[in-house]
């Protein structure tokens, strides 16, 4: 199961790296949201992830191995409400810089 998981981030974040350096506007971005989208995962997959494993409550008894960590949980909730946030704007600019040069290109000039 891990390895799958590393396999997953690895994949994601290289995809991302390799469309933050394409030369399109629009693969810039897909690139971030690729990115930040690895990042949450491995931001989560660090608070040992568990399957059917309540979060902390108020017992007698507190044992920290027997529950979900939720602080990682909360973290990677922020990022993603901030995340879309920071997309819906890059893609204003997208559209307003279009409008402006004519060309989505990441230079502002088609390549000959």
């Amino acid at each position: 199961m891990e390895a799958v998981l590393a396999l997953s981030i690895g994949v994601l974040f290289g995809s991302g790296v390799w469309l933050v350096l394409r030369p399109r506007t629009f693969q810039v971005i897909t690139g971030l949201l690729l990115l930040s989208y690895a990042v949450n995962l491995f931001i989560f997959l660090m608070g040992r992830a568990k399957l059917n494993q309540a979060p902390i409550t108020l017992t007698e008894n507190i044992d920290p191995a027997q529950f979900a960590d939720p602080l990682p949980q909360a973290l990677v909730l922020t990022a993603i409400v901030i995340g879309f946030a920071s997309t819906a704007l890059y893609l204003v600019v997208l559209l307003a810089s279009r409008g402006l040069t004519g060309t989505d290109h990441v230079d502002g000039k088609e390549s000959a």
